[in-house]
């Protein structure tokens, strides 16, 4: 296993740059991820996130992919409150110790359909990190979510911010954000977070605009993600791959995927001249796009 240096000192390196990976779901998938993950280290990411299904249902494919991982980076696992009780999470987290893994991005997670609450213990994710600090003292560096839009089950953004300081007050040591498109309403919640006097460093999550049909699915399936004006043109101006036919049109994707890199580019550009922390790439496992979009943007 590569040796790297602890978040605590990596983050006081600034610009940042991180990825978030998923265990893929098919064999092919999984044979494939060496090479995927080695591509994406190639980019000398600072740390590289791996997604973590609901009370663990995939937790074998994300300690695969996390070996793979620790090869080219800082390897972060997702740890959510679903399902989960107390013994399930110290199990879980006594192994992610042995297998070298310290960095933990603690999470609520995506209610299942049909169901009303988190089915385990854990209630909020503020439960997850004051256990991890409780039982296991500083033995995890952890990160926590932030919401530039607000939670869609929260009462007001000032009520969001309140929680987002109480993870901090409980030993988060700092911020990966949910989705934002938005600059302006990243703005307004990057300074109110600093005037509620959260000062633990934050990574601005963004998923290069590259598959229609993810953008949609991401901002509206679970995020209530803010569209702004010019990302929707993108998606109105490119919005039929297919004639009435059913036809697909000739290089209709292709002018999307052109018109979202540069979208993205763009983005990445507003976001460094804000001086945010880290740039965290949400890649849906598409290394090339991810290395086209840091080209594109003079980042790698």
């Amino acid at each position: 296993m590569a040796s790297f240096m602890k978040f605590s000192d990596l983050m006081k390196k600034r610009q940042t740059l991180s990825f978030e990976v998923y265990p893929p779901k098919t064999e092919k998938g999984m044979n494939n991820l060496p090479g995927m993950i080695r591509r994406l280290g190639e980019l000398q990411p600072d740390y590289i996130s791996c997604t973590y299904g609901a009370g663990g249902s995939n937790v074998g494919k994300n300690r695969e992919v996390l070996r793979e991982v620790e090869k080219v980076a800082v390897p972060v696992t997702h740890l959510t409150c679903i399902g989960q009780t107390k013994e399930s999470v110290r199990r879980q987290l006594q192994a992610y110790l042995d297998q070298g893994v310290t960095h933990i991005l603690a999470l609520r997670g995506d209610i299942p359909y049909g169901q009303s609450g988190t089915g385990g213990e854990f209630s909020h994710a503020t439960d997850l990190v004051a256990f991890i600090r409780k039982e296991f003292g500083t033995a995890f560096e952890i990160a926590v979510a932030g919401t530039p839009g607000g939670h869609v089950e929260c009462s007001s953004l000032e009520a969001d911010i309140m929680h987002l300081r109480q993870k901090q007050d409980l030993g988060a040591d700092y911020i990966i954000t949910q989705l934002c498109f938005d600059m302006d309403v990243f703005r307004r919640w990057h300074e109110a977070i600093r005037k509620a006097g959260i000062t633990i460093p934050v990574d601005a999550g963004i998923m290069p605009v590259i598959s229609k049909k993810s953008v949609i699915n991401q901002c509206f399936s679970h995020n209530a993600c803010p569209v702004p004006r010019d990302l929707a043109l993108v998606l109105t101006q490119n919005w039929f791959d297919t004639d009435p036919e059913g036809n697909e049109i000739p290089g209709a994707r292709e002018a999307f995927r052109e018109e979202g890199i540069a979208y993205t580019v763009r983005l990445l550009e507003q976001y460094i001249a804000e001086g945010i922390d880290g740039i965290h790439l949400y890649t849906m496992d598409r290394s090339e796009d991810v290395r086209e979009v840091l080209q594109r943007a003079g980042l790698r």
